[in-house]
Order: C-alpha cells, then sequence, then structure tokens
C-alpha cells in the first residue's frame, strides 16, 4: 500500500518533478456518485454521529458480538484494507495491509475472528479468514465466479455467502452490461463442509443467520432485476423478497415487505432491519413497521443489544478536476477525472471529457479542462442533441467528437439493443471544433449513427464507427475529399488511430447480438485493411482503450475479474470494470485497479514538466 497525497483546499501546486511515471487518466462511478461514510445512530434514527472525524472513502461497517468494536473497509491508505475502532471512534488500527481488495467483513460469534471477501492470491473475490490479535490469514474458499457478503452463524459452525461460482455472467437483454447471479453457499470455518443451498433463484444475497443457526434470511430478485437494482434509485416494479431460507433442505417463506430492499439483519427474535433503495424515503426499515436513519444507506450493522446501528451512506464530496487514487504498480500514476471519456491533448496540458456541462444535467456537451488551472470551458453543446467521446487532432488545435441522441449512454437503461439495425438510435453525425469552441463543423451525413472518431497522426484523415442499414464496422475519412473507405465491417467501436500511425485499434463484440458466451475484445488493424489481429480473450468485456503516447502500450477497461461484491451495493451500471494495462501486441497484461467500484474509459496523458495535483 502507498500513502495517497492530501488535498487542502483548492488545487495544490506540487511544483517542478523529474522524470514522471505514466499517468493514466479514468472515471470511476463512485467518486462521482459520492464518498461513502460512516455513522453510528439510535436505531431509531436519532442521535445519528459520524463514527470517525476524518471519512477517507469508509464503508460496509459490522458491530462485534460482544460490543467492544466496530471493523470496517476503508481506502485511506491507498487499496481496500480492513480497519477496526472502538465505538466511541477511538483506537483505530489497520487490520490488513495487503494491496489487494479486502472487504465485507463478518465477526465469528466469539469476536475474535473475521470472515472477508478478498481478492489476493489470483485477483477474483474468495473468502479468507483472520485472527483480529495474531493478523495472521488463511484462504477458505477458491474458485472464480466471486463470493460475496459472508455471516457466521450464531453456534460458530458455518459461514453462509452468496456465490456466482458456476454462474454465467450473460449480457442484460438488449445491452451490453453484465447481469449478477448467484447462489447461497455455507461452509464450515475450515473450508470444510461446503454446499449450495438448494434455492430456486436467479440470484440470493448477503444472507445472515436467525438465532438458530440454521436459517438465513436473504434477499432475491430475478437476474434481469440485478441491473436496475445496482443504480442508486431503481424504478417501480423491480422489488427484491426477503427470504427465510432453511439452509439444510431450502425451504423457504417470504417475508412481507415492499420496495427494493438489501442488507436484512435479524435483530433477536422478533425483528429484522433492511434497508430500501429507490423509495421517496430511502433508507433502514423495520419488519416489525418502525423507521431507522435515512438517506442514500448502503450497508447497516446493529450493536448487540439491537439499540444502536452503524452504517455508511453517501455524502457530497469536493469535486476536483484529477483526483490521485491508488495504483497496483507504482510505475503508473492513475488519477479519476470529472466527467466522462477523458481525451487529453498533445502535451498533455488539457483533456477534453463527455458530460453535462459543469456538472449540470443537460444535454451532454464537450468540455475542455486545463491541468494547470482545473479551469474548464465548455466548447460545445447542443440543446437536443448529445456530444459524445471528444478526440484531439494531431496539434492540439481540433477536437472530433459524436453528435446524437447516444441513448445506449445518456437514458439509462431504457433502450435495448436486439439487433444490430437497433444501434442506429436515430442517427448520430461526426463533427469537429477548435479547442475554444470556435469553427463547429459536422463532417458526416446520411441516416447512420456515426461516432467515435480519432484522428491520424498526420491530421488528414480519421477512423470512426458507423451503424446504418448499408453496414456497419469502421470507416476511414479523408477530411480534404471527405472520400470514406470501408476498413470492417464487424461489430466495431471505439476506435483509436495509433500515435506512430501504423494501426488502429478497436474494440469488436463476437457474434454481434449480445448472445450467451459473447464479449468484446481488443482488435488492432493496419489502417489498409490488412494484419487484423485479436490481442485479448478474456472472460469478460475488453474496450475503452487508449494508446500511450508512444505507441507502445494500450490501458483498457476489463471486466475479466468479475464482481467483487453484490451488485445492489455499489451504484454503479458496471461495478466489475478494472483498468489493465498491456504492451501493443497484446503481451505483458496487467491489472491497475482492483476494487468494487466502476472503473472504464482510461485516457493517456502525456506528463508536462509541472503539473497540478489533488487527492482526498
Amino acid at each position: 500500500m502507498r500513502s495517497i497525497l492530501v488535498a487542502v483546499a483548492g488545487l495544490m501546486l506540487l511544483g517542478a518533478q523529474g522524470p514522471s511515471a505514466p499517468t493514466i487518466a479514468f472515471n470511476r462511478v463512485e467518486l462521482r456518485g459520492g464518498h461513502p461514510r460512516i455513522f453510528v445512530a439510535a436505531s431509531d434514527g436519532s442521535g445519528e454521529h459520524p463514527l470517525l472525524p476524518n471519512s477517507e472513502d469508509d464503508y460496509d461497517a459490522v458491530w462485534s458480538p460482544d460490543g467492544k468494536s466496530i471493523v470496517f473497509t476503508s481506502e485511506r491508505n491507498g487499496s481496500a484494507d480492513l480497519f477496526q475502532v472502538k465505538p466511541d471512534g477511538s483506537g483505530l488500527k489497520a487490520l490488513t495491509t495487503d494491496p489487494a481488495y479486502d472487504d465485507q467483513a463478518a465477526f465469528s460469534p466469539d469476536s475474535q475472528k473475521l470472515v472477508f471477501v478478498s481478492t489476493r492470491e489470483g485477483g477474483t473475490a474468495n473468502l479468507w479468514v483472520l485472527d483480529i490479535v495474531s493478523l495472521s490469514v488463511h484462504r477458505l474458499t477458491t474458485g472464480a465466479g466471486g463470493d460475496y457478503r459472508p455471516a457466521w452463524s450464531p453456534d460458530g459452525k458455518w459461514i453462509a455467502f452468496s456465490s456466482g461460482r458456476g454462474k454465467p455472467m450473460p449480457f442484460s437483454e438488449g445491452r451490453w452490461e453484465r447481469l449478477q447471479m448467484t447462489d447461497l453457499y455455507i461452509v464450515h470455518p475450515d473450508g470444510s463442509g461446503l454446499k449450495k443451498v438448494p434455492v430456486n433463484q436467479d440470484f440470493c444475497g448477503s444472507p445472515k443467520w436467525m438465532t438458530d443457526s440454521r436459517r438465513v434470511v436473504a434477499y432475491c430478485m430475478t437476474a434481469q432485476q440485478t441491473l436496475p437494482n445496482r443504480m442508486p434509485n431503481p424504478e417501480p416494479g423491480n422489488d427484491t423478497r426477503l427470504l427465510s431460507v432453511d439452509t439444510g433442505i431450502g425451504a423457504t417463506a417470504e417475508l412481507p415487505a415492499a420496495g427494493v430492499k438489501i442488507n436484512p439483519s435479524p435483530l433477536g427474535q422478533n425483528d429484522i432491519g433492511y434497508i430500501r433503495k429507490g423509495t421517496s424515503e430511502p433508507g433502514i426499515y423495520y419488519l416489525s413497521g418502525r423507521r431507522g436513519p435515512r438517506g442514500a444507506i448502503r450497508t447497516a450493522s446493529w450493536s448487540p443489544d439491537g439499540k444502536l446501528v452503524v452504517f455508511h451512506r453517501r455524502v457530497s464530496g469536493q469535486s476536483v478536476p484529477m483526483l490521485k487514487v491508488f495504483s497496483r504498480d507504482s510505475r503508473y500514476d492513475l488519477k479519476v477525472v470529472g466527467g466522462t471519456l477523458p481525451s487529453f491533448n498533445p502535451s498533455g496540458t488539457q483533456f477534453a471529457t463527455t458530460g453535462g456541462p459543469n456538472g449540470g444535467v443537460s444535454t451532454s456537451a464537450i468540455t475542455v479542462t486545463t491541468v494547470a488551472t482545473g479551469a474548464s470551458q465548455v466548447v460545445y453543446q447542443d440543446k437536443t442533441n448529445n456530444a459524445l467521446a471528444g478526440s484531439w487532432s494531431p496539434d492540439g488545435r481540433k477536437i472530433l467528437f459524436g453528435i446524437g441522441q447516444f441513448a445506449a449512454f445518456f437514458d439509462g437503461f431504457h433502450s435495448e439493443f436486439l439487433k444490430p439495425d437497433d444501434r442506429i438510435n436515430g442517427g448520430a453525425k461526426v463533427a469537429v471544433v477548435n479547442a475554444d469552441g470556435t469553427g463547429f463543423q459536422e463532417l458526416t451525413d446520411g441516416a447512420g449513427n456515426n461516432a467515435f472518431p480519432s484522428f491520424a497522426p498526420d491530421g488528414k484523415r480519421f477512423v470512426y464507427r458507423t451503424f446504418s442499414r448499408e453496414g456497419m464496422g469502421l470507416r476511414i475519412m479523408d477530411l480534404e475529399t471527405k472520400g470514406v473507405m470501408k476498413l470492417t465491417d464487424g461489430y466495431d467501436n471505439f476506435p483509436l488511430w495509433s500515435p506512430r500511425g501504423d494501426l488502429i485499434m478497436f474494440a469488436r463484440l463476437s457474434g454481434g447480438n449480445y448472445a450467451p458466451g459473447e464479449t468484446y475484445d481488443v482488435y488492432t488493424i493496419r489502417p489498409d485493411g490488412s494484419d487484423l489481429k485479436r490481442l485479448t480473450n478474456g472472460n469478460g468485456n475488453d474496450a475503452h482503450m487508449t494508446w500511450s503516447p508512444d505507441g507502445e502500450y494500450i490501458a483498457f477497461a476489463s471486466s475479466r475479474m468479475g464482481f467483487k461484491d453484490e451488485a445492489a451495493y455499489t451504484d454503479a451500471p458496471q461495478p466489475y470494470g478494472e483498468i489493465f494495462v498491456m504492451r501493443s501486441d497484446g503481451t505483458g497484461v496487467e491489472q491497475l485497479t482492483d476494487n468494487q467500484w466502476e472503473d472504464g474509459a482510461p485516457g493517456w496523458q502525456r506528463v508536462p514538466p509541472h503539473q497540478f495535483a489533488s487527492s482526498h
């Protein structure tokens, strides 16, 4: 782990630097949606106060059975690690320091051990056990698919958890986001006796034991509901079910409660607390009809007597243009930016992003931000259409982008794309504007959906992707003659011309129909259409790539490591996204981020000799 720079007011000048690490900027949905902070309150919500005076992305707190401590996850030192503190906020200490993702801890009944989720040794989410006194750890579960939200039975004999092992990650109907399917499992604390609880549901999660150490309560839903219910405000019609489940025979009984319910917790013999999302009054509810703390709460844990509750909710944070964050490899400098799809000018002094202007909610605009000052300027905005994915000219004077509805990106999950023709979506055009906002010009015409343009290094041509009734794939336009050459005819997207000029990389969907087993992978092709090569063949989507300034490396987003948590807790459309880097020939693949948030759309910055940076 490493410490992250601490922000003071505004942006801090770091001063002249020597040779800098390669800098990759990207989007992180968690940071755009606010920061998780832990609070303590009476079970009815009164007397609420922060657990700690300073919050550094703290979440997933759990109260010890003896009532003497609280364990939670924090990114205050870089990667997600487990910390312990007394209920009054004193005595803070770190329990894990591994650079992997450690989260979702649950106490043993004697308060001496923890079972938790970790990506150490392989990168996928498995269960580990920690001795709190010695801090020794051992692995409890193995295998791909992901294990989540463990809970120790009151008699100490079993650990229940949800798991995606043996389950597919299918595309959502008509979309590219992956659905999450899980089963309930139990296992002895020594790793023996692993068995699936026979419950016939697409998804069941967050099992918590009843006092009899035989039944658990869990929340369940259909596979399709795992997409809308991972958003902050799920739409009506996506109610989850609270089920009491006999872990021996799988017999279930439904518990009466309305809404999108997550994180159920038995409170003695007579009540169950749970969290509701997507209601006009979100927060903690009880089966008895009582109300608890309110707001965008995501996990909660009660004191042994049930009188107090510790929980985390999202709070608004200071918005900064670039935020330095933890990297698994210190040779790469990672930064989160506001807006989406960051693209840097050739000198690395400015970057263009897509999104609501100045953080607003109107139609998407192209905004240019100056790295040294943090000042932003909207260089293009249309009153009726969205602007998408700016790309700089080699001389840094112009920006290419797409103009259209782009419902796949901007209307939530309402639009579905069941066949390639659906991607036409009302059409879109490639346009260009000067970096100061002057000189706007549309470059393509016709009824097709043309977008994601990228300049050739000579500035005389650009490549873009198209979906039209005449065909789909990648096209190259000559800016002088306006002539168009067909480069590919696959289900291709996100083309980027290499800074060296010799290659164009892009993402291709195998099959082109979002069918089971299909994935997006990264390809390269020469500008004359020769030498097509597939660079990745992961178990998930590989897309949203960026070239290093010298054309030797590629950074990209990937879902290959799968989910690390039940998606309903993350408030992100694609919480399995991580940033990877590889050589331009597809070798030397390395993972740079490792967390439960959605990381994506990287942009590679040529680092200027003096720069500003900020962190939290």
